[in-house]
């Protein structure tokens, strides 16, 4: 496994500023974050979690700063120059299309195909999605159930096996276990952790401080668009963190 230190981050953010009209939504933010690291935003509604997301994610452009993958500048005008960073995504609403089966959804707008004949490659997309949920240990009746039958905690499974299928740096979650009971949310969880023994650099957004503390190596916490600090997860205690984000302290 990579260490820190060994090679430039996966992401770095530089001064990274971003306004919507005269409201300022980050201000100065800067962050690393490597190989095989879990790294949470945390703070209230409106701290700019979100947002920091979909600038990666090149669903918005920064005001201002830089982001940078492997040590070089990117300019992340969208998400396909995001995803051909190797920077998937993986949003609370899931973005399934419930009516069709597994497969189809791991290779949504993106389906092998033999173009000679028009048709799909349906038995190579199967034996993939099999492959990899097998892998993340996603239990699923089969790569060829309808979306719709399944639980949430398998949908959220799929969703962020999907990310990992076609990620090659980095994944983004937003509140990846927010609609889940106890249960699927260990399972979420296990998936997540397995995502980073692959050596992939992992962000997460969550509101659920218990989990933060599981998942994430380290905890940058933000207020009002601020960043106003980052701490690692095994020094840092609960109240401090919340004490960050109430603004109790600074």
């Amino acid at each position: 496994m990579t260490t820190r230190g060994d090679h430039a981050p996966v992401l770095s953010l530089r001064g990274i500023h971003k306004t919507f009209g005269g409201v300022v939504a980050i201000e100065d933010f800067t962050l690393d974050v490597r190989a095989g690291e879990i790294v949470a935003l945390v703070g209230d509604n409106g701290a700019g979690k979100s947002t920091l997301l979909k600038i990666v994610a090149g669903v918005q452009p920064p005001t201002s700063g830089a982001i940078l993958i492997n040590g070089v500048e990117a300019l992340l005008k969208n998400p396909g120059a995001a995803n051909e960073r190797g920077i998937q995504v993986v949003y609370q609403d899931l973005a399934l299309a419930e009516r069709q089966p597994v497969y189809m959804n791991m290779f949504l707008g993106r389906e092998l195909s033999l173009p000679w004949l028009g048709k799909l490659r349906r038995g190579r997309m199967i034996a993939e999605t099999e492959k990899l949920m097998s892998e993340l240990d996603v239990r699923i009746p089969s790569a060829t159930a309808t979306v719709s039958d399944l639980s949430g905690g398998q949908r959220q499974g799929i969703a962020i096996a999907r990310a990992t299928h076609w990620a090659s740096k980095l994944v983004l979650m937003d509140e990846p276990t927010a609609a889940l009971g106890i249960a699927e949310t260990e399972k979420v969880e296990r998936i997540i952790l397995s995502l980073k023994a692959r050596d992939l650099a992992i962000v997460i957004v969550s509101h659920n401080l218990d989990q933060v503390f599981r998942l994430a190596d380290r905890i940058c916490v933000l207020r009002r668009g601020r960043q106003i600090g980052v701490r690692d997860s095994l020094v840092a205690t609960r109240n401090e963190i919340v004490s960050m984000i109430t603004g109790l302290a600074s």
